[in-house]
């Protein structure tokens, strides 16, 4: 049994959706679950909706939430010639209970209202893909990933309760895998990356780009023969594409250099995906489905390749902080307990860490909620200072590297660097410190 995850771009329209089906229509008759994301750039524009729902005018929620409705009939539309499909009303039913819900006024807790609307562009992209495919004869059954992948109530960033979610996929999608194969039937099972909930039944999210997380909670409580991530790229390369000019494929990672790479920021893998699989050998693969005959990179137990080439990997928008204590102490075990907690409760992961004898310096993704509320908070017992718009570069294997293009321009605020990893904070030269 296999479990193939299909992000936003692999199905960002009809031609897209068309393109995934006949992947999955190779894979043969071994059982298959197939992990979905929101179409395209559905969760970006949900988001959107969200700020409307707390902040923007009627007028504008009313045109963010048309644009995504707007969006998903048009790729149906493409995809159904029969206009009276059953699809239709499914998703009609999916957009009149959103339409509701926005008109309620929100609640206090901004992250359970993102993951109550967010979590809408999952459950619409499962559906229709779920129809298409039984339209062009792949049998296959829809389950709802809300109970199957129990969490906490951390909205936002949930946390997997293992023990009912192992049991709850077990018994859901193992009694569909086997039904299928006493008949002498192929067996698919279509399910939503990113989702989970509550045991209240409240809809939870495991963080932005969760869908690859969720491919491996599901293969490991199956113990599934592999994961397939399907992306726009060949595979695992050693910079961003978008960003570098010429960038080489990593054919092969340990778990280890894997875990690494995506701890410090590679996008190409989710930081929490890897973990499950490397406890259960569970290997995994990064293919692109636009060339699905390639092999692409492998993820396995294997160590020798994961030094060939250095690796690049920038973060844009970090805000570097620096704490000083007011009474002119110094930074020491009391201090530091104190500004993780706060870290901790405002829910900031720090990308990079630096302590002197007066000062502790952090680095952390910027969030319009989360920085000015951790300002705040520091603010209110220690001096702070901080740049923002700022750049985490990191180099796995620098030794192997071309530094001086990547500080073209460039300020260096913080430099760190062990055995295998470089690591700057840096700003344009012309930028000023805010205080």
């Amino acid at each position: 049994m296999k479990v193939y995850k299909f992000g936003g771009a692999s199905v960002k329209n009809a031609d897209a959706v068309k393109n995934m089906a006949g992947i999955i229509g190779k894979h043969g008759y071994d059982p298959l679950i197939v992990v979905i994301s929101a179409m395209g750039k559905t969760t970006n524009a949900l988001e959107k909706l969200v700020e409307s729902y707390f902040h923007g005018s009627h007028d504008t929620k009313k045109i963010l939430f048309e644009q995504v409705k707007d969006y998903h009939y048009q790729v149906i539309n493409e995809l159904f010639e029969d206009k009276n499909h059953d699809v239709y009303l499914d998703v009609e039913q999916i957009f009149y209970h959103l339409y509701y819900y926005l008109r309620e006024a929100p609640g206090r807790n901004y992250n359970y209202e993102y993951d109550r609307i967010v979590s809408t562009g999952e459950i619409l992209s499962t559906r229709i893909i779920s129809a298409y495919l039984k339209s062009t004869g792949i049998e296959n059954r829809w389950f709802d990933a809300r109970q199957l992948i129990i969490t906490d109530s951390n909205y936002r960033d949930a946390a997997v309760d293992w023990l009912k979610t192992e049991n709850l996929i077990r018994d859901k999608i193992l009694g569909y895998l086997a039904k299928r194969k006493s008949e002498g039937l192929s067996a698919v099972g279509i399910t939503q990356g990113f989702l989970g909930g509550t045991t209240q039944g409240f809809a939870t999210t495991l963080g932005r780009e969760g869908s690859d997380y969720t491919a491996a909670i599901i293969a490991y409580a199956l113990k599934a023969q592999e994961v397939v991530i399907w992306k726009d790229v060949a595979g695992v390369l050693n910079a961003d594409p978008k960003l570098f000019k010429n960038t080489s494929l990593l054919r092969n990672l340990s778990y280890q250099e894997a875990i690494e790479l995506s701890y410090y920021g590679a996008t190409v893998i989710h930081p929490k995906t890897l973990k499950p699989l490397l406890k259960k050998g569970i290997p995994l693969k990064v293919r692109s489905f636009y060339h699905p005959e390639n092999e692409g990179s492998l993820i396995n137990h294997k160590t020798t390749d994961d030094n060939s080439f250095p690796s690049y990997i920038i973060k844009f928008n970090q805000v570097l902080l620096s704490v000083f204590p007011k009474d002119f102490s110094f930074i020491a075990e009391k201090n530091l307990s104190r500004i993780f907690s706060e870290c901790a409760r405002n829910s900031i992961k720090i990308n990079l860490m630096q302590n002197s004898a007066l000062s502790f310096s952090l680095c952390f993704d910027e969030d319009k909620i989360k920085t000015p509320n951790l300002l705040k908070s520091l603010g209110k017992i220690y001096t702070v200072k901080y740049n923002t718009g700022v750049e985490l570069i990191t180099i796995r294997h620098y030794e192997k590297a071309n530094l001086k293009e990547l500080l073209h321009g460039k300020s260096i605020l913080i430099e760190q660097k062990n055995r295998t990893t470089l690591q700057w904070v840096v700003k344009e030269s012309e930028d000023e410190l805010l205080e």
